[in-house]
């Protein structure tokens, strides 16, 4: 009689333990993504206020009500401007965490890095990833928000070739995106008839550029077209103005310099230079001012808003819109609705290409003023479609 009163209350504690467990999962009303960028190292300078603009996003759709019913849960993690610390807390983030998504990455050697994890078929994880980079890659597990070649680096050159001349000079930080993007502009500058008169980089993170810059001295380019990463753009540009080089003379174009970078290089050395990008800060929509004003209500008066910013901003959206159409946080299904998605954002009307999983957009190219803003002297008559392998160039086939 005592075993079966024992039985009874053994069994009733673990119907007890079952049902507060169902119940927890039931009440459960949040979902995990993830954020990995670089918060230490060489990178960190531009991607704390990538991570600024994500997390606005994530709190503007949790006060709407969140995703699917459940609000925005954040687990934010460091790749610390080193790739393989990037694939390690990816790993972390879609094993151990159960991150829904991540949002993240910055230079092209991070996102390689984690695209090897996403794509292993055990984990099979999805990035959704704001820079503009090389091209030559349209991996199913990632979401390119930030521009393809044909939407930054080949247009720049057309305009670089027409308004300033034949004779340029590349520089760039050594890792996969600018020694692509150069190897891109020297063939595009061989279809034109023009000519690369140098070819220098720096290491990640580098803070000499002197011997660099005496050879641009030398060499006397039409202009300089630019593809250094992170902080090393505030010694680059100061080397520059210390060798009397200024945008009247010798002009530069950079890739990786947007209205955040300009802040730390200091507007006083990077004024009259110019960039490259799909969103501006000085977008004079409605849309976009109401997004400015939200940020810097939020962050500081004084704070600028780049382009990775935007993309990173949109990408919470997007990934929002595209579970919304699923019905499910499941990777699989979740990316094959985002397909073709549509999204009004701050730098106009974009749309995921179903074909290649990158945006299609505009392309904006603008001058740095004495603000440190960035004010629009060119743009495309319309969305560019995405070409990440430039298969529509005859001049890029073997690339």
């Amino acid at each position: 009689m005592k075993g079966n009163k024992l039985s009874r209350a053994i069994a009733a504690a673990l119907f007890a333990i079952m049902a507060a467990s169902c119940s927890n999962k039931k009440n459960d009303n949040t979902v995990k993504v993830g954020i990995l960028h670089s918060l230490t190292g060489a990178m960190a300078a531009s991607e704390l206020s990538v991570i600024n603009a994500e997390m606005l996003a994530v709190d503007e759709i949790n006060a709407a009500g969140g995703v699917l019913g459940k609000k925005i849960q954040v687990i934010q993690a460091d790749g610390k401007s080193e790739p393989a610390a990037f694939a390690e807390q990816a790993k972390k983030l879609l094993t151990q965490d159960k991150a829904a998504t991540i949002f993240g990455c910055w230079t092209s050697a991070s996102r390689k890095a984690v695209k090897a994890v996403l794509e292993d078929p055990e984990i099979f994880g999805l990035l959704w990833y704001p820079l503009q980079y090389e091209g030559m890659e349209a991996s199913p597990n990632i979401m390119y928000i930030g521009a393809a070649p044909n939407q930054q680096v080949v247009p720049s050159v057309e305009y670089c070739f027409e308004k300033f001349g034949r004779r340029m000079y590349l520089v760039g930080s050594d890792y996969v995106f600018p020694r692509t993007a150069n190897k891109i502009i020297k063939a595009q500058l061989k279809n034109l008839g023009g000519v690369c008169l140098g070819e220098s980089y720096a290491p990640l993170g580098a803070m000499n550029f002197k011997d660099i810059v005496q050879d641009i001295v030398e060499k006397k380019p039409d202009i300089i077209m630019n593809t250094v990463n992170g902080e090393s753009n505030r010694a680059f540009f100061a080397h520059l103005r210390q060798a009397g080089i200024t945008p009247r003379e010798i002009p530069v174009m950079s890739f990786s310099v947007s209205e955040e970078e300009v802040a730390f290089i200091g507007a006083d050395l990077a004024e009259g230079n110019l960039v490259a990008w799909n969103y501006l800060q000085t977008i004079p929509s409605f849309k976009n001012k109401n997004f400015v004003k939200r940020y810097q209500e939020r962050y500081g008066k004084d704070k600028h808003i780049g382009d990775p910013m935007e993309a990173a901003y949109i990408a919470v959206y997007l990934w929002a819109q595209a579970c919304e159409k699923a019905g499910t946080f499941d990777v699989e299904t979740v990316r094959m609705a985002a397909k073709n998605l549509i999204f009004d954002a701050p730098e106009g009307l974009v749309k995921i290409d179903g074909e290649n999983q990158h945006l299609q957009k505009q392309v904006r190219i603008g001058r740095i003023n004495s603000n440190g803003l960035i004010d629009d002297i060119w743009e495309s008559a319309g969305a560019v479609k995405p070409d990440p392998y430039l298969s529509t160039y005859a001049w890029a086939k073997g690339l």
